[in-house]
């Protein structure tokens, strides 16, 4: 459906412009290369400035939120250096963090005693203050003590306490520790504090500052790969009397621009279509909205060549599996909430564009589905009300839910193993998933009509079954026919083919967690609206707050229980079920020979 057709490209110049024509060739970015010498190891970049201390500078630099107009031009930018200032101000913000973090420490403890200087040990004649934060509850033990005490604060909890003795007292002699003021006075501490606030603020706007060379830095790793994957490439192209080589493959769309470099340069080209031994990498084409079911795609099993991309399919029914696991449109209006708060933020970046659109997608499925069954955050709405006139579905009518459910999952199984029959066709070998269609279809009729439709219903459906096994037994062999022998080994090929009519009944049965989970994540919904309700009913003074926690902390857990299950359950269907029966064997991406993308 999008895998786009491909044409294997071989180009032939002379030896000097080796160098010149694959840098235009990487400049266009469309031909996966193919090796005509040993293949190499694969490139490795080398900075000018250590790659490790290069990546964690710039990873630095990107985590601050507030970034300064880019620098795109500068011809005495230096690499190295701005590294080391980087790796330096990130030193140096870790260590004044340090010694912030101690001083207000500090402050907090110390504000209670009040600002004060500690008397020399001349002044008390040899005595010293101990200081101790007693409980109030535990301040009657001190009436017996007989070193000398006094009360200096309170608070609602605890009563602040200093004694006076030349030796600390005992760790028995008062009911608790005792507390480690140290020497240094209140204003001392907090001028301290107010130092490192302030060092902390020129480090961080030294670091703001810095970030306008992110795009340099992100330049100079961008020529520094491509000069490494050009010197990759000239190490793959075939190399003899004066002249090269370079092959590989090239979608149809772009072999008009390859032809033009060609023309230009006067290099022998020859495009041929792949030969039917060959194995071209796979090539994915599908507009840019439903660009990350390519990701999707690619994150379990990349189609073959000769397949077809399932992209679109997995799209539009994993955002409907989502839907129906979710099942609750206020959830799914919380979702379209966190979307909208991310949605510029999304878009600066390619990948983010997608998913957004992803995200929307499935947001969208879920509303529309949570509206059908008429849960928002568990409640249903009042009948005569408009969205109670559109709750069409009672997710609690378990034979009508479970109908729906197989039902689903009999369509994505026939989808897959139509789309598979048309990929073999005209090969007898196209008849198999055919009569799979039949018989998946022939199967769920009968479930269906049972007795409801009388003999007649239930005698055509399973005809359609037998009529399904039929094909499957008959084309379940690729076998020639040689003799005797030959026909025997094809029935025993066809008894073979037929065991899997327990894998297409076991994979419809298995759409089944749509219904399990949709309706495991309502009753929870509702389970904790009960729950708040009786514990607001039954506390007095505080059931309203407990009330409110409850329903905060219980649907929070079921949403992200809902979303896990979501992405889980509703990839698993497509990876698994799926994919089983729409795809023959795996292949293996186009990687486009090209420079590095530079995104800002």
């Amino acid at each position: 459906m999008a895998i786009e057709a491909l044409k294997r490209l071989s180009l032939v110049g002379l030896a000097g412009q080796k160098t010149e024509i694959l840098d235009r060739l990487q400049a266009l970015g469309c031909l996966h290369l193919v090796p005509l010498s040993p293949t190499p190891k694969e490139p490795e970049t080398v900075p000018p400035v250590h790659a490790v201390d290069a990546a964690k500078a710039l990873r630095y630099l990107q985590e601050e939120p507030r970034k300064r107009r880019q620098i795109h031009a500068a011809p005495a930018f230096d690499m190295a250096q701005t590294v080391r200032r980087v790796l330096d101000n990130k030193d140096r913000l870790r260590e004044m963090e340090d010694r912030r973090d101690a001083p207000e420490q500090r402050v907090a403890e110390l504000a209670p005693w009040g600002d004060f200087d500690l008397p020399s040990e001349e002044d008390l004649a040899g005595r010293k203050l101990w200081f101790y934060v007693v409980p109030g509850a535990k301040l009657k033990a001190l009436e017996g003590l007989e070193l000398p005490w006094q009360v200096v604060h309170r608070d609602e909890r605890h009563a602040y306490v200093v004694v006076i003795h030349s030796e600390e007292p005992g760790g028995d002699t008062l009911p608790v520790a005792r507390s480690r003021t140290g020497s240094v006075s209140l204003s001392e501490v907090r001028r301290q504090l107010d130092e490192a606030e302030l060092a902390l603020e020129d480090i961080r706007a030294e670091r703001q500052a810095l970030t306008r060379w992110i795009y340099l830095m992100m330049a100079h790793f961008a020529e520094a790969e491509d000069r490494a994957s050009l010197k990759h490439a000239e190490a793959q192209t075939l190399d003899t009397d004066g002249v090269f080589a370079v092959q590989g493959w090239v979608g149809v769309s772009s072999t008009d621009e390859v032809e033009a470099l060609a023309r230009e340069q006067g290099l022998a080209l020859l495009l041929e279509d792949p030969a039917p031994a060959d194995e071209p990498p796979t090539l994915l084409r599908n507009p840019e909205p439903l660009g990350a079911a390519e990701t999707l795609v690619n994150f379990y099993q990349m189609p073959a060549y000769r397949s077809w991309d399932p992209s679109r399919v997995l799209f539009f029914s994993f955002a409907i599996f989502f839907a129906m696991i979710l099942s609750d449109a206020g959830y799914a209006g919380v979702l379209g909430l966190g979307l909208l708060a991310l949605w510029h933020r999304l878009g600066q970046s390619a990948g983010g564009r997608r998913f957004r659109v992803l995200a929307a997608t499935i947001t969208a499925a879920s509303l529309a589905w949570g509206v059908l069954v008429g849960s928002y955050f568990g409640v249903a709405p009042p009948p005569d009300s408009l969205l109670g006139r559109l709750n069409l579905l009672d997710i609690n009518d378990f034979d009508t839910m479970m109908r729906l459910s197989i039902g689903i999952g009999v369509l994505h199984l026939v989808l897959a193993n139509g789309v598979r029959a048309l990929g073999l066709w005209p090969r007898f070998s196209a008849l198999v998933p055919i009569g799979w269609i039949l018989v998946a279809a022939g199967g769920y009729a009968a479930w269906l009509v049972g007795d409801a439709a009388g003999s007649t219903g239930t005698t055509v459906a399973l005809s359609t079954l037998g009529l399904g096994l039929l094909l499957v037994f008959f084309a379940g062999s690729e076998r020639a026919v040689t003799g005797a022998g030959s026909i025997l080994m094809r029935g025993v090929d066809g008894l073979v083919a037929l065991t899997q009519i327990t894998k297409i009944f076991g994979d419809a049965l298995s759409y089944l967690r749509l219904f399990a989970l949709g309706l495991a994540s309502a009753s929870l919904a509702l389970t904790f609206n009960d729950l708040a309700q009786q514990v607001g009913a039954q506390v007095e003074g505080l059931g309203l707050l407990l009330k409110i926690l409850l329903l905060l902390i219980g649907h929070v857990l079921n949403l992200l229980l809902g979303l896990v299950s979501g992405v889980v359950h509703g990839l698993r269907l497509n990876y698994i079920e799926f994919y089983n029966w729409a795809l023959s064997g795996e292949g293996y991406p186009f990687r486009p020979f090209k420079k590095t993308e530079i995104i800002e």
